[in-house]
């Protein structure tokens, strides 16, 4: 609450002269203020008050008996008694009130001044001025407080910066370890893979009319379980490429109509062992596009062996076409390919987490085949590095349909930590 506000304001009056308290006292009668007034004869007196009792204003003569207005200031405010303080005199000089000021008084009156407007102006002035002084206190105060606290606040985002950056030593260095056994796993298990595979082709092809069937048959499965492992191993190793920032596309002119239809060829074969139809359309009026052969690839290779390997009835279709699209920068030309199937579908729930890694849509179905929920995961990403789309529109029972935008011109991006 404001000093001015306050209700009684107490007053303490220091003057060894009765006449002029009185005279002092009549004038603050005056004013508009209630005031409770104290009152001492000299310094002794008046210090002994302000120990014991609190006060919104002091009026002190400048000539006490043994101790002067100036001294008396003095000790008041090295007592950290900061309330206003006005010091009147019936004798003085400008030199006398710049030493009153520069000691700690508020202001400085001479006694034949003295006058209920004049006491009214000074006590106003003088208060309104240490109410300023201590909102400034006050505000300095809190400012203090709230840099403390700011600089409690760093210390502890210091700290947590740290965990941080111990915790981001730590993810790479089990990073570099993960690379390690990945480039262990690829010399280890895929040079006796390639091994394996390639001597079941040999025995099966040099066997012929040699083994029984039995012993045919079982080559056959470890030739196909061979391959299976090959595959897995190579999505993980693909996948954790991906991850790491470390696989290159290598881009150059292609023509997509003959990459699609030899890619069809391909696994042709998978689809004529279940019966399906195996439907292609292209459409292109332009089928020279620049993109990475061998990723481009990858993609189609994956949606149409997933097509084909969840579909048991019906047929799977692959359509390639142009897309002109309006933007503010003009026409932009885009490839789109689509492989769409009449297979098992996929529900709502597993089309929100059809391209993470390591997921496959049900499991109920796709317990019946092998894969590592890695394929759609690795396709994902590469269009996304083809600065390209894929959408998904699929139906329980009905069937599912992928379908991949991309860019006529894909420009080459480099691989990080090669």
């Amino acid at each position: 609450m404001s000093v001015l506000q306050r209700d009684p304001l107490s007053v303490l009056i220091v003057d060894d002269d009765e006449v002029d308290r009185m005279a002092l006292k009549r004038a603050l009668g005056g004013t508009d203020f209630n005031l409770a007034i104290s009152e001492a004869a000299d310094a002794t007196a008046a210090l002994q008050i302000t120990d014991s009792a609190q006060h919104d204003l002091i009026f002190l003569d400048y000539n006490l008996p043994g101790e002067n207005g100036l001294e008396l200031t003095r000790h008041i405010r090295n007592r950290g008694i900061r309330v206003p303080v006005i010091v009147l005199t019936g004798q003085g000089n400008e030199q006398t009130a710049v030493e009153l000021m520069k000691a700690g008084a508020s202001d400085y009156l001479p006694k034949p001044k003295l006058s209920t407007d004049v006491i009214m102006r000074l006590m106003r002035g003088a208060l309104r001025v240490y109410d300023a002084e201590v909102l400034i206190e006050r505000a300095n105060q809190d400012l203090i407080e709230k840099n403390a606290l700011l600089e409690e606040q760093n210390r502890e985002l210091e700290k947590q910066r740290q965990y941080i950056y111990k915790q981001n030593l730590q993810l790479q260095e089990v990073a570099r370890l993960k690379t390690e056994f990945l480039a262990t796993m690829s010399h280890e298990l895929r040079t006796p893979l390639n091994a394996i595979i390639g001597f079941s082709q040999i025995l099966i092809s040099k066997s012929k009319g040699i083994l029984s069937e039995k012993q045919t048959d079982m080559l056959t499965r470890i030739l196909a379980n061979g391959k299976n492992l090959l595959e897995l191993i190579n999505d993980i190793l693909a996948f954790s490429k991906i991850e790491a920032n470390r696989l290159s596309l290598n881009i150059a002119p292609l023509k997509l109509d003959e990459l699609v239809q030899s890619t069809v060829e391909e696994l042709e074969s998978l689809a004529t062992q279940k019966h399906l139809k195996l439907i292609v359309e292209i459409d292109l009026q332009d089928p020279a596009i620049v993109n990475d052969d061998v990723r481009l690839r990858q993609v189609i290779v994956n949606l149409l062996s997933n097509a084909i390997k969840f579909t048991d009835l019906g047929s799977v279709r692959v359509s390639v076409s142009d897309q002109v699209t309006q933007t503010a920068n003009g026409p932009d030309h885009e490839i789109l390919i689509s492989v769409a199937d009449t297979g098992c579908g996929i529900s709502a729930e597993g089309q929100t987490l059809i391209f993470d890694p390591f997921h496959q849509a049900d499991q109920k179905v796709t317990r019946r085949h092998a894969g590592t929920g890695l394929g759609l995961a690795i396709t994902h990403s590469l269009i996304k590095m083809m600065k390209g789309d894929i959408t998904l529109d699929s139906q329980v029972n009905v069937g599912s349909t992928f379908t991949v935008m991309l860019p006529r011109k894909v420009e080459s991006v480099q691989s990080q930590g090669d």
